[in-house]
């Protein structure tokens, strides 16, 4: 109920459509059920009679009820077209804005996929239960209740019997969509996995088109899509009985009516013609309405997996929010780790960063050097609390981060992270993002300190220069010097280049590192590289092994002392065995 009661929350402005529709419907129901009893008025008192007058009254009533019901039944349609409509465009909006409060670890829970399916697919699964609910699931019980107790009026005896199937169908409908429920449940679900195998084929095509492997990929997606098709076919399996047992239970009704109703005309005479007649649309209806609600049953069950998974992505909590009264400024770029653990995960068996203890002066340069998986990236997503420390504290000018306001920190924090990402659009969009106020004058400047001013100027439009999604039609040099660009419109207290240098040449490396000596000295910069050429003229340089800091110091000091740093630096500059010839 608790469920129900968030995902009504988005109805909101569509209230009055869902409303109006359930209205609609009611007063439709109440006249198209009365139709019968009024046909049975006329046949016995008008036709049998031969009353043209009164018939042309009855007529004329029916023709008024026909004409509202037609009428009503588009107006009805609108409304809940309109509501259900409104309801996936709220769900949606809901749902992403819950998506952008989530911090890393949240994201991390939901795969991308999943977190799709749940946008598109699931949200399509509520808006379609939904309007069937408000027309169809509103008409069905009303029509069912009236149906029964008109044809109690007319004859108690036929009218019970009507009662016993429809409680039996009831029921056996309730069973059905207990046995199916568990096979749509997975099924939907299976779309996070089907979902997922699509995205990573249309990221990696050129990857797949290299290495001709589209049959490998084809294979894949085969392979969760007989998955899904064999729970959703093994759950209409179940739901397939539905029909038999109905119909079988339409005609036992139609074979006792016609029994038990000739009996009362013929032998006792205590029924006539005409209520024969509205008794059988009357179990017509009755019979028609639990065909109806056991379809919408089906829709009910699929619809109530999806609910399930957008009320937990509604209510999933960001782990890592400003508290109250936090502080508004950030006095400048001083960082300091003290003793500091983390992992991602409470319940991790080895901790990712390992009692970390280091001081940064403001305007400092940092490099920090590791092997691959020596927590690097983890240890710079602290410092703009992307994660939050397992134990100890990170201080950022003198402050702990989570006493921070997250967009303070975020603002006086510049991160380019190593997978380089723009958006669709202009070149200038895309660097507005680190300023959305920045003259033409800021950007030139940014884009001339990230050495990407001139490959921007050999475009035909320039900084207006359209940019593909994911930045395809750009180099992976072109795209980190963008993204470095877009930090730097930040005007940050502290620059974090997370390997984003990486594929550029060691020219442009070097000309992009003087040009943070000399333009912004008072910013405090991490780099993170793999290169020691990236990180030799650094002020400090952290040594990091299996998340724990190995060594700092200087590049003269670590190359007497640290054989870790020593071996990556001779390795690279050629000075750990004999030089070609």
């Amino acid at each position: 109920m608790e469920k129900v009661k968030l995902i009504a929350k988005s109805i909101r402005e569509y209230k009055k459509e869902s409303i109006q529709t359930v209205v609609i419907v009611f007063f439709e129901v109440i006249l198209e059920v009365l139709v019968p009893f009024i046909m049975a008025l006329a046949i016995d008192n008008a036709i049998k009679p031969k009353n043209i007058n009164l018939l042309i009254i009855y007529s004329v009533i029916l023709i008024f009820i026909t004409v509202f019901c037609f009428i009503a039944g588009i107006f009805a349609g609108f409304s809940a077209s309109k509501a259900s409509c409104g309801l996936a465009k709220n769900l949606r909006h809901d749902l992403y804005h819950s998506l952008q409060a989530y911090s890393f670890k949240n994201i991390d829970k939901f795969s991308t996929a999943s977190i799709v399916t749940r946008l598109t697919t699931d949200v399509v699964n509520v808006q379609n239960a939904y309007i069937m609910i408000i027309r169809t699931l509103v008409r069905a019980p009303i029509m069912l209740i009236l149906a029964l107790i008109l044809s109690f009026i007319n004859n108690w005896v036929i009218g019970l019997c009507y009662l016993v199937v429809a409680i039996f169908l009831g029921f056996f409908l309730l069973f059905i969509a207990y046995k199916a429920h568990p096979y749509f449940a997975t099924g939907v679900t299976t779309y996070d996995s089907l979902n997922s195998v699509v995205q990573e084929n249309l990221q990696g095509i050129r990857v797949v088109k290299s290495y001709v492997k589209e049959d490998v990929e084809v294979s894949k997606f085969q392979k969760i899509s007989n998955k899904i098709f064999k729970l959703m076919s093994s759950g209409e399996k179940i739901v397939a009985f539905e029909n038999p047992v109905i119909n079988f239970s339409i005609y036992m009704m139609m074979i006792l009516l016609s029994f038990i109703g000739a009996n009362l005309i013929v032998k006792e005479g205590t029924m006539s013609t005409g209520q024969l007649s509205s008794m059988i649309s009357y179990a017509w209806m009755i019979l028609s309405t639990l065909i109806l609600i056991s379809m919408i049953f089906v829709n009910i069950i699929i619809a109530q997996t999806s609910a399930e998974r957008i009320y937990e992505m509604l209510t999933e909590k960001p782990d890592i929010v400003s508290k109250e009264n936090a502080v508004k400024e950030v006095k400048n770029g001083d960082v300091e780790f003290t003793n500091v653990n983390f992992a991602y995960s409470s319940n991790a068996e080895k901790l990712v960063l390992d009692n970390i203890n280091f001081k940064v002066k403001s305007g400092q340069t940092v490099g920090i050097i590791g092997g691959t998986g020596s927590s690097k990236s983890s240890l710079i997503s602290l410092i703009a609390r992307l994660y939050d420390v397992t134990n100890g504290s990170v201080k950022v000018g003198g402050v702990d981060v989570r006493d921070y306001d997250i967009q303070v920190l975020r603002d006086s924090v510049s991160v380019v992270l190593q997978k380089n990402t723009l958006f669709s659009g202009s070149i200038k969009d895309n660097l507005k993002w680190g300023n959305p106020l920045a003259s033409d004058e800021q950007m030139i400047h940014a884009c001339k300190l990230a050495q990407a001013d001139s490959f921007i100027q050999q475009f035909p439009y320039k900084y207006d220069s359209y940019v593909e999604q994911g930045g395809a039609n750009f180099s992976g040099g072109q795209k980190q010097r963008l993204c470095i660009a877009r930090a730097l419109l930040k005007s940050p207290k502290i620059l974090i280049l997370d390997d984003s240098t990486s594929a550029v040449d060691t020219k442009t490396d070097s000309l992009i590192r003087k040009a943070f000596r000399e333009d912004i000295p008072h910013v405090t910069k991490f780099i993170v590289a793999q290169r020691v050429s990236s990180i030799e003229d650094a002020d400090i340089i952290i040594v990091l092994n299996e998340g724990k800091i190995d060594d700092i110091g200087t590049n003269k000091e670590l190359l007497e002392r640290n054989p870790i740093y020593r071996e990556i630096y001779n390795t690279q500059t050629n000075k750990g065995g004999k030089q070609d010839a």
